[in-house]
């Protein structure tokens, strides 16, 4: 899509009119958007509307930064003028150095060819055929709960080591128990310093012997080593998992065979950074959606009972397939309802090539852009009561009538996120199973969250557990 330069029209405003919270006289936000920076980000929307212009820093080292909050311009910003809005924010570029430069982080015609790579993993008769590996997964842990000593459980944790497990079978054709660990001691290592050397005026070379540089690299080099061994393992047993087709089943089975004239091969270290950004993107978000579906449920039992009343009529006692995601439509609308509350990418951010008019503010070239699925999700405007749990907002005629960007916990245009038909389906079936064979009562009744890369919960989401009699039988 080319990009063109904007020409402010009679009555648009000018950039340096675009309202914001003036913050402190010397630090501006930045103290605010450390605490809490989905709060922060709602204030504002609330305060001074759907475009916003915020400070952090202090003189002369001051980052300046626009954030978008209407359907309108999320749909210019990710979809509409997507070519003018590009991932060289800084939160990106520090995700880039973290992680490297995979699916996730890079851009035009590097991007354009890992997702070609990428994509056969995601059909839909391919993600169809992963639901065995799912039902077995969410199955295993079930019967985990039943033999526990505490029928107490906090989901957070819980619903990352499943998801996990999940993605780590489907996507590498690996049981990832070993891998469990590493990743839950080092990747929030990693996910806090990324967000804050991304938000400083002034950044410490990465070289540098600090406590936070040495901390971090340790964490990269960990989970380096460890993405190093899945690639290893899983050449070690390449030929075994092969499907009809003879096409290998899983991720690297793909990259492995990648080596055409259009796209050419990876090396060593691209199927690395491939490995290493499907592992934390691919289990992160769907675990969080996991998590708190569950947790809100818990603290809904009349939505609990529905939602498992249409899983019983639908299934009795068999196991969930691909075919069911279509008849479990409560159940998906309590999913998404809470992705609306809790979404698993709270925000979203991009740079501008070109000047652009968004919602009559001109957005300067150059400036860095955010969208916040946080603060869109719970526009009054849009979502009556949003901060009530209410899956009946998802039903087929009501999502019909709001604007296709009121709900974008996938992202959206070119960049959406390739494994969102994978996710909910993960999703669905997981909660099925899991549902079917407990009741849950909520311990805590709100659990703090933060912005990281992706939501992260900073406190429990505890629930009891009460088995059903006969459930999965």
């Amino acid at each position: 899509m080319p990009v063109t330069e904007f020409h402010p029209q009679p009555g648009s405003a000018p950039e340096h009119a675009i309202p914001g919270p003036a913050g402190l006289p010397v630090l501006g936000s930045m103290l605010d958007l450390r605490r809490d920076s989905l709060s922060t980000f709602l204030g504002a929307q609330r305060a001074h509307g759907d475009v916003v212009r915020l400070e952090a820093g202090p003189p002369g080292l001051r980052s300046v930064f626009h954030a978008v909050f209407a359907p309108e311009g999320v749909q210019q910003i990710l979809a509409s003028q997507a070519a003018n809005f590009r991932k060289d924010h800084p939160l990106y570029e520090e995700v880039r150095q973290a992680f490297g430069n995979g699916l996730l982080t890079s851009q035009d015609a590097d991007y354009l060819r890992q997702r070609r790579l990428v994509q056969p993993l995601f059909t839909k008769r391919r993600v169809d055929g992963y639901a065995s590996a799912v039902t077995t997964e969410a199955a295993t842990l079930a019967d985990r709960w039943r033999t526990a000593d505490d029928t107490t459980v906090d989901l957070v944790p819980e619903m990352n080591r499943l998801a996990l497990r999940t993605v780590s079978r489907i996507l590498f054709g690996l049981d990832a128990e070993a891998a469990v660990d590493t990743i839950h001691r080092c990747a929030p290592v990693i996910n806090a310093y990324v967000v804050r050397r991304a938000y400083v005026p002034v950044k410490i070379p990465r070289e540098w012997p600090t406590p936070g540089n040495l901390r971090a690299r340790a964490a990269t080099d960990e989970m380096n080593a460890l993405c190093d061994r899945i690639v290893a393992d899983r050449r070690a047993a390449r030929g075994t998992a092969r499907d009809a087709d003879g096409e290998g089943e899983d991720l690297l089975s793909l990259l492995a065979a990648a080596g055409n004239d259009e796209d050419g091969s990876l090396d060593a270290t691209e199927v690395r950074e491939q490995v290493l950004i499907f592992l934390l993107a691919g289990h992160e978000t769907t675990a969080t959606s996991l998590a708190f579906t569950l947790h809100l449920l818990a603290r809904h039992p009349e939505e609990q009972t529905r939602v498992r009343d249409e899983i019983d009529r639908v299934l009795a006692h068999r196991t969930p397939t691909a075919a069911d995601l279509d008849r479990l439509p409560y159940l998906t609308q309590a999913l998404k309802e809470s992705m609306r509350l809790y979404p698993a990418a709270p925000v979203i951010s991009r740079r501008a090539v070109a000047a652009t008019e968004i919602g009559g503010f001109r957005i300067p070239a150059g400036a860095d852009v955010v969208v916040a699925p946080w603060v869109t999700h719970r526009n009054p405007d849009l979502w009556a009561d949003p901060e009530r749990f209410d899956p009946r907002r998802f039903a087929p005629e009501r999502e019909a009538e709001r604007h296709r960007y009121a709900w974008f916990p996938f992202g959206g245009g070119p960049r959406a996120c390739i494994g969102q038909h994978f996710s909910m389906l993960e999703s669905v079936l997981a909660l099925a199973v899991l549902l079917r064979a407990y009741e849950l009562e909520a311990v805590d009744e709100e659990v703090p969250v933060s912005a990281g890369i992706t939501l992260q919960a900073t406190g429990p989401a505890r629930v009891r557990l009460r088995p059903r009699t006969g459930a999965g039988e």
